[in-house]
């Protein structure tokens, strides 16, 4: 999962044409613990679903008779790869690799370190990496040669959510969800200091969350 960059907020860019105002906060129930922190809804968990399904059928459709492992980079993408795996009507298998540059900084290290290995073998095999977030790109390109050198049959990507004019290196997504603008987010995997991942929808904290977190 590539570093976020803490900006103002703004809707995601599906929303951000100013066709209309971003979704109003929902009632967190058994989550209003976060009321508090959050400040908008960017993606809401019906548009979340309605995109997930979308792309496992287009999945389904490009991976038919092939030999299909999924990918996911931890961990942030465990919330998505969980949903996305149950539109895609094909056998397929799991894996995971975890990756780090940035620990609970809001800003990359630079230096990309591998925390966990896949368990399986790619040579040869269809492979479709599962990604929360891409913003710079930076460690997805690190990650991306690692596991070419592997030989897999194919190796494409599949992210739930693309900053936009952020991204440092080239890198062909396949599949995405949303692009967002270059601001700060949280929920649906994605995480600050380790909360907000179990939240259904995408959305932005009020900066003094984070303001006070690193001042």
């Amino acid at each position: 999962m590539d570093t976020q960059q803490v900006e103002g907020s703004r809707a995601a860019a599906e929303h951000a044409d100013g066709s209309r105002s971003a979704p109003a906060l929902p009632t967190l129930g058994a989550l209003r613990a976060y009321e508090n922190d959050i400040e908008r809804v960017l993606i809401t968990q019906e548009e979340i679903q309605s995109k997930l399904a979308e792309l496992g059928e287009k999945i389904t459709r490009d991976y038919e008779g092939r030999d299909l492992l999924l990918v996911g980079v931890l961990k942030g993408a465990f919330v998505m790869m969980a949903d996305l795996a149950r539109h895609i009507r094909l056998p397929l298998e799991f894996d995971f690799m975890a990756v780090s540059s940035y620990g609970a900084a809001t800003q990359t290290s630079g230096v990309v370190r591998i925390l966990k290995d896949l368990d399986h073998e790619i040579a040869g095999r269809d492979v479709l990496v599962v990604e929360d977030i891409i913003d710079s790109g930076l460690t997805l390109s690190y990650l991306l040669k690692n596991l070419r050198t592997r030989k897999p049959a194919s190796l494409e990507i599949c992210a739930m959510l693309h900053k936009v004019d952020v991204q440092q290196v080239p890198i062909d997504i396949r599949y995405v969800g949303f692009d967002i603008p270059p601001v700060f987010v949280v929920g649906y995997g994605l995480d600050y200091g380790e909360r907000f991942r179990n939240l259904p929808f995408v959305g932005t904290l009020r900066p003094e969350v984070y303001r006070d977190a690193v001042s």
